[in-house]
């Protein structure tokens, strides 16, 4: 595989009809005025036409014209992808030959009410499907039969907590970040390493066949609750699931099949574009994982369109020639572009002097972060991104659906198990008493307390230029190593995040606490957050 990486090669596959010919090569330029193509039908009155600028092997860009598909509104259409939702589906749609397909591996649903359904076929859903399966209950998994695309980076000891350490293919036993090029580089002192999506997929995929996971591959229409109190899976081609519960795991863009809360926090995106590349003179220690580079990516100083997204690189040496680099802008309100991100990222790796001679695969990764919260009186329940589970001020989200999906399951079966009366009121009281606990367990008062802080810190985050992310940065890895690595972790409890922005306020420039003061005074995460905080939850008093 001398050329083109395999997303390069699904792109070409679809647009090379449509781009002038003799224009192959490496790396495309990036030119003013590109070629049009029509990618999709036209639109009937549910749906509606996106451009999206989209890059081949050719030396010319594309602007595609791609469906706008039939998501629940506006906010559930820039989870899924937005005006980038060509990119996204290519890189969910990328071919990966050494995972097994679920199909080959699980045994089909059959015709028996089931206890679970478990909607999505990701980290998430394959974890709390083989978990809830091992506790005994009858689960069916139902999604599309796609691969694990995206490349995972964890900390190391996080993932040896899970038992999965087996699934790291390459670890770097410290990591760096670079803010300028007048401060000295920050050194974590801890190890970080690279996920191979082939193994965990095999990994959680082998966890669901011992449990006895079924599995039907189709595309969910809808969940309606039928007239025995049980919820009945609509699925593609007229095909219906009977089960007592329908958990959804289908990734952010779940708002067809869940109902969130009205008037939360626009959602924003994280998004970055990489590739696994073979390189000469790689300025780095290839011992060391660059988790940040926020120097400057040109030496010019010439005002251009992608300046205005703050962005880092972020490197992982595989030897020290295979380098996966990825540029990256941490949150926007409207997501940096993909062609922006991409050009960003060639420009630093030239200005680095570094030399590109074979490139194996690109990536384009696109995180919604932030936004609302499911609406927890629904009976219908959700796991992962689909429950916002994403920290909203990194982006992380796989280790904790990894690490919540044993006691999410536990309580599931717990009252999925429990004795229900035949009465139609009492099973309907049931019902509702099921995705109460089960909501409870998954968003107590405590992780909402949590989650406005990091809505508050994203809101400011997205709000900042260059300079001011390097201001922020550092002064945050200036605190102790406990509560930058806890905030990282979502581990910090409310108060502990408490006196994370006391200290964080007492060792800041004048410049960020004035800007500190100013975001909660004025901003409404602000306002939110300490409502939250102030929010008694009467559950936790004993009743008398």
């Amino acid at each position: 595989m001398d050329c083109v990486g395999i997303g390069a090669r699904n792109f070409t596959a679809m647009t090379v009809s449509f781009c002038p010919a003799g224009t192959r090569g490496l790396i495309p330029s990036f030119k003013k005025e590109p070629s049009f193509f029509r990618y999709g039908a036209l639109c009937s009155n549910k749906h509606s036409l996106l451009q999206v600028r989209a890059s081949t092997a050719g030396s010319e860009s594309c602007v595609g014209v791609a469906v706008k598909e039939d998501f629940a509104d506006e906010e559930d259409y820039v989870k899924g992808g937005g005006s980038e939702l060509l990119f996204v589906q290519m890189q969910r749609n990328k071919i990966m030959e050494k995972q097994s397909k679920l199909a080959d591996k699980l045994r089909p649903i059959g015709d028996d009410i089931l206890d679970l359904v478990v909607i999505g076929c990701g980290p998430a859903g394959l974890a709390l499907a083989a978990e809830s399966a091992k506790l005994g209950l009858k689960v069916g998994l139902v999604g599309p039969d796609l691969p694990f695309t995206n490349n995972y980076g964890v900390w190391e000891d996080e993932f040896k907590d899970l038992g999965l350490e087996g699934c790291i293919e390459h670890v770097w036993q410290d990591t760096i970040v670079y803010l300028d090029d007048e401060s000295e580089p920050i050194m974590f002192g801890r190890a970080y390493g690279r996920v191979s999506r082939d193994l965990l997929h095999e990994e959680l995929l082998r966890r669901c066949v011992e449990s006895g996971v079924s599995y039907l591959c189709s595309r969910v229409e809808s969940i309606v609750e039928g007239s025995n109190g049980h919820s009945l899976i609509a699925c593609e081609h007229g095909i219906n699931i009977s089960s007592r519960l329908a958990t959804v795991a289908s990734g952010a863009a779940s708002g067809k099949l869940l109902q969130y809360e009205v008037g939360g926090p626009k959602v924003c995106v994280q998004t970055a574009y990489g590739v696994e590349v073979e390189v000469e003179n790689y300025p780095y220690d290839p011992n060391l994982m660059v988790f940040m580079d926020y120097r400057d990516y040109t030496k010019q100083k010439v005002p251009c369109l992608e300046a205005e997204y703050p962005t880092f690189l972020y490197a992982m040496a595989m030897s020290p020639t295979k380098i996966f680099f990825e540029e990256t802008c941490l949150a926007s309100k409207d997501a940096m572009p993909f062609d922006l991100l991409k050009k960003k990222l060639f420009t630093r790796l030239n200005t680095l002097g570094i030399q590109i001679v074979k490139t194996y695969e690109e990536e384009w990764s696109w995180i919604p972060v932030g936004g609302s919260l499911p609406n927890t009186e629904q009976k219908n329940l959700a796991f992962g991104a689909a429950a916002s589970m994403v920290h909203p001020a990194t982006g992380y989200s796989v280790v904790r659906s990894l690490s919540e999906a044993p006691k999410y399951a536990t309580v599931i079966a717990k009252i999925l198990k429990q004795d229900h009366s035949n009465a139609s009121l009492s099973r309907q009281i049931s019902n509702q008493n099921i995705s109460m606990q089960a909501w409870n367990t998954l968003w107590p008062q405590e992780r909402k307390r949590q989650r406005a802080f990091f809505l508050f810190g994203l809101a400011l985050l997205v709000q900042m230029d260059i300079e001011g992310m390097r201001t922020f940065f550092a002064t945050f890895f200036r605190l102790p190593t406990w509560m930058w690595q806890g905030f990282l972790g979502s581990s910090l409890s409310s108060v502990d995040l408490m006196l994370f922005a006391l200290y964080m306020f007492v060792i800041a420039p004048n410049s960020l606490r004035s800007r500190l003061v100013k975001h909660l005074l004025s901003d409404p995460t602000g306002a939110t957050m300490l409502k939250t905080y102030l929010t008694v939850n009467m559950n936790s008093f004993p009743r008398t």
